[in-house]
């Protein structure tokens, strides 16, 4: 009996056993008949995505974004597993022909008989930028956290725009700042749904806080050495973004 790690997905949930991934053989949790995709490998076992069924509604599952703070290369799957799931629950017709498709037979993909039209997975490229002005951070409580987590600033890459591009143009349309010295930071799968996050730190170059009101609630530099608002949590590249620019305030 092989071992493996087996993801379920429902929606943006992932099935939990004990407040773990289930893992064994594919007996253990009744899965052996069921249809798996090898997503990657995990400390040399195979981890599989499972789309969930009915024959799944007894399980406990959890929203991803509260599985977050595992161990990097596992969540990095766990987002692979969810962002697969949601793209082939939404491409189940071809988008040139209109006739059902099916699962391709030698990569992850969405394919037409019909036509012959193949679809890959989507990414959406995003940014997400700390900005800091000597020994202070801008951090901003948008309005679907308004009045708790203040985080760094976002948003997604336009077609034909260079990324650098995209950091001064969000910052700009957030908040009215402008920025400099932008440098890559690091990058992190977000899966609702597709999304890959692309960190980047900046320095304050000029401009007075004005508000983009559609998005964000409110925004305030933040002294390194004075209380802080509550923060995104642990295992988002937000929190790491912040957490990199305090160091760079304290060191100021």
């Amino acid at each position: 009996m092989n071992k493996a790690y087996w993801v379920i997905v429902r929606n943006f949930d992932v099935a939990l056993n004990e407040g773990e991934i289930p893992f064994g053989p594919a007996e253990e949790f009744g899965l052996n008949a069921r249809k798996k995709t090898e997503i990657g490998n995990y400390q040399g076992f195979p981890v599989y995505w499972l789309r969930a069924t009915e024959e799944d509604n007894q399980r406990e599952f959890a929203y991803l974004r509260t599985q977050v703070s595992r161990p990097p290369e596992f969540a990095h799957l766990l987002h692979r597993a969810v962002s697969l799931n949601h793209f082939f629950s939404t491409h189940q017709f071809c988008g040139k022909c209109g006739e059902e498709t099916v699962f391709a037979d030698n990569e992850i993909a969405s394919h037409c008989n019909a036509c012959g039209n193949r679809t890959y997975p989507t990414i959406s490229p995003s940014i997400i930028v700390a900005v800091r002005k000597g020994r202070e951070i801008l951090l901003a409580n948008h309005l679907r956290h308004k009045g708790t987590i203040y985080t760094t600033l976002a948003g997604f890459v336009e077609a034909g725009e260079p990324i650098e591009n995209t950091v001064h143009r969000e910052v700009f349309e957030e908040t009215g700042i402008k920025v400099k010295n932008i440098r890559y930071f690091g990058s992190q799968p977000w899966a609702f749904p597709n999304s890959l996050m692309i960190g980047f730190l900046a320095d304050y170059e000029s401009g007075e806080i004005s508000l983009q009101e559609e998005e964000i609630y409110d925004a305030k530099w933040f002294d390194c050495d004075e209380p802080l608002p509550e923060l995104p949590p642990e295992g988002t590249i937000a929190l790491k973004l912040i957490q990199t620019t305090l160091k760079l305030c304290r060191e100021e």
